[in-house]
């Protein structure tokens, strides 16, 4: 019995989202623990006789889908992606998230961007009025001048700190560092993305506008699918 109801939650939403996938797609593979479930399922799928590759979103997720057999291509050499399953740290009524926990965001927007269709896997826990409301925003910068990064993302009103492992900068696969930044509930998060990304040594930001389609929520005793108004 598994004692974990967010697992549980985080689980059940995954195993829903795999009845989006179909025969001869390709797949954005998400970064995270819930995204795992989800690649954990669509090997079983592929055991099963289903075709499809899978587009990774980190080196994690790239071993991880290869360890089970999952046929993977890089996101240059995808003509399209159908589809891509990912989790999120937060998603607020307007369909916007924060993404970035595992440091994977500037991959993981990449991917989405370049996807017919996004499913969000979520459990209760992660929805929001607002976004920051119950998590620091993770910002990806160049080492070289991670410090004047900060300094203006400061200016934009949040207090950044950098994300560390054992003391040291957590690298992304990209090389970079991680700034996690502290906001006051970000209203506008359409605007607040627009002036991060023009900020000098930003790479990408976790905030996720306009990039959810259908967001899959788990709850521990149901699940809960809802589509992007049109």
């Amino acid at each position: 019995m598994n004692n974990d109801p967010k697992g549980v939650a985080k689980k059940r939403a995954a195993e829903h989202a795999l009845n989006f996938v179909h025969d001869g797609q390709v797949v954005g593979l998400g970064t995270g623990s819930t995204a795992k479930y989800a690649i954990e399922g669509l090997a079983q799928m592929i055991q099963d006789g289903i075709n499809v590759r899978g587009v990774p979103t980190s080196t994690a997720t790239a071993l991880l889908a290869k360890s089970l057999g999952i046929p993977l291509i890089e996101l240059n050499d995808a003509s399209r992606i159908d589809l891509t399953i990912d989790g999120a740290d937060e998603v607020d009524p307007h369909f916007d998230m924060i993404k970035g926990g595992g440091g994977a965001l500037t991959r993981e927007k990449l991917v989405a961007i370049a996807s017919n269709r996004r499913v969000m896997l979520v459990d209760e826990t992660k929805l929001v009025s607002a976004l920051g409301e119950t998590r620091a925003l993770p910002v990806e910068v160049l080492p070289f001048c991670w410090v004047m990064a900060a300094q203006r993302l400061r200016e934009l009103g949040c207090e950044p700190q950098p994300r560390l492992v054992s003391g040291q900068h957590f690298l992304t696969d990209n090389g970079n560092y991680i700034l996690d930044c502290e906001f006051p509930p970000i209203q506008r998060p359409a605007e607040m993305e627009a002036s991060i990304k023009l900020l000098p040594g930003v790479v990408e930001s976790g905030l996720f506008v306009n990039l959810a389609d259908t967001i899959v929520i788990g709850f521990d005793d149901r699940i809960e699918v809802r589509d992007r108004p049109t």
